[in-house]
C-alpha cells in the first residue's frame, strides 16, 4: 500500500458513496452554484455569531451526504475534519451535535484532502465500513481570527482572497457506484520565508509543486495520466507561480487541466481579488462540482492537491514566516 515514501496505493479503492455541499450567499451567486445541495441567503445562518454559523454549515453538509445514501447516520464509524477557527471548535461543536466518533484534523485550507486520505486509508484497511471526511469556512468568522473584522473595512491587495462560506465532506464506503479514492501524497511542510498573510497563494505554491512532483514520481505517472489535476486555493498567483516552478522541476503543467478551487468557484465579476480560499474552498468544490463532473464522466481521473498556509494570529504577531502544506487524493471513476 505504501509506494516510495509519502504514497498511498488503496488497493480497495473505497468509494465517495455520497457528498454533501453547503454554502453562502456569496457562493449562491457563484460559478459553481448549481452543485450545492444546500444554500443559505445570509451569512449569520439564523445564528448568534459567525463561529455558530460555521458549526452548522458543517453539520448540514454532513447531514446532507448522509441523507443521499442509503445508510444512517448510526452506521459512520468516524467522522473527520477540522477548520481555521482556534482549536477547531465550529466542527468540534459540530462533532457534538452529530454524535459520530470524530477525529478533529488540522492541516489550515488542505484539511479537505487530509480528512479524505485518511479516510480512505481507514476503510481501505478494514478500519471502518463507512466514514465522513471534509473540512468547511465561514468568511466572516476567518476573516475575524486572521485578518481584520469585515465590519472594519481594510483594504486588501490584489494578491488578497476571499475566504469561501461552506462546507463539503464525502462520505466513504467500501463498494458502490461512485468514484473511488484510489491514491493519496501526503505532503511535506515547506517555508519559503515568505511572511505576508495577503499572500496565501504565493507562499502554498512551492508546497503544491512539490507534493504533485512527489505524486507523479511514486505513482509512475505523467501529468496527463490525469484528466485534471487541480489545487486548493492557490489562485490566479499562486497558480501561476506553481506553473513555473513546475517547470523548473520538468514538470510540464497544461495550462488547460491545471486549474484551482479558488479559480473555479467564483464568477469572474465577483470582487474577490486573486480568488476564493478558505478550508471550505477545495472541500465544496472537490465534494460538489468535480465530483458532479466524474458523476457525469465528463472526467474520469482527477488529482486534487489541496494547499493550506499553516500560520496562526499569534505567528503572525511574533513575526514568523508561513509555513505551508499540500497533501494528493486520487479520485478515478472505474477503480484502481
Amino acid at each position: 500500500m505504501l509506494n516510495g515514501k509519502q504514497t498511498w496505493i488503496f488497493d480497495q479503492a473505497p468509494v465517495i458513496v455520497s457528498s454533501g455541499t453547503v454554502g453562502g450567499p456569496f457562493e449562491a451567486k457563484g460559478k459553481i452554484a448549481n452543485d450545492f445541495d444546500l444554500l443559505h441567503s445570509d451569512l449569520w445562518l439564523e445564528k448568534q455569531s459567525f463561529e455558530q454559523a460555521h458549526q452548522l454549515l458543517m453539520e448540514e453538509a454532513c447531514q446532507q451526504a448522509i441523507k443521499k445514501s442509503s445508510i444512517t447516520k448510526e452506521d459512520v464509524q468516524f467522522m473527520l475534519g477540522g477548520d481555521l477557527i482556534n482549536q477547531m471548535t465550529p466542527t468540534n461543536f459540530a462533532a457534538n451535535t452529530l454524535q459520530i466518533p470524530y477525529l478533529g484534523l488540522f492541516s489550515a485550507c488542505a484539511t479537505s484532502m487530509e480528512a479524505l486520505a485518511l479516510g480512505a486509508y481507514l476503510v481501505n484497511t478494514n478500519g471502518a465500513n463507512y466514514v465522513l471526511a471534509g473540512a468547511g469556512s465561514h468568511n466572516a468568522a476567518v476573516e475575524k481570527q486572521f485578518r481584520y473584522p469585515t465590519e472594519y473595512g481594510g483594504q486588501k491587495p490584489p494578491t488578497a482572497q476571499w475566504t469561501v462560506t461552506g462546507a463539503g465532506v464525502a462520505l466513504l464506503g467500501r463498494s458502490g457506484d461512485g468514484p473511488r479514492v484510489t491514491s493519496a501524497t501526503i505532503g511535506k511542510v515547506f517555508d519559503m520565508g515568505l511572511t505576508d498573510p495577503f499572500n496565501m497563494g504565493g507562499a502554498m505554491a512551492p508546497a503544491a509543486v512539490d507534493t504533485i512532483v512527489t505524486h507523479l514520481q511514486e505513482r509512475g505517472v505523467d501529468p496527463t495520466y490525469y484528466d485534471m489535476i487541480v489545487t486548493g486555493d492557490l489562485a490566479k498567483i499562486g497558480r501561476e507561480i506553481a506553473i513555473d516552478l513546475a517547470k523548473e522541476k520538468g514538470i510540464t503543467l497544461d495550462e488547460k487541466t491545471f486549474n484551482d478551487c479558488g479559480l473555479l468557484i467564483y464568477k469572474n465579476d465577483q470582487q474577490v481579488f486573486a480568488g476564493g480560499s478558505g478550508a471550505g474552498c477545495s472541500a465544496v468544490v472537490t465534494f460538489g462540482h468535480l465530483l458532479n463532473q466524474l458523476r457525469a464522466k465528463k472526467i474520469n481521473k482527477l488529482l486534487v492537491v489541496a494547499t493550506g498556509a499553516l500560520l496562526s494570529p499569534l505567528s503572525v504577531q511574533q513575526k514568523q514566516s508561513i509555513p505551508c502544506i499540500a497533501h494528493a487524493v486520487s479520485i478515478e471513476n472505474g477503480g484502481a
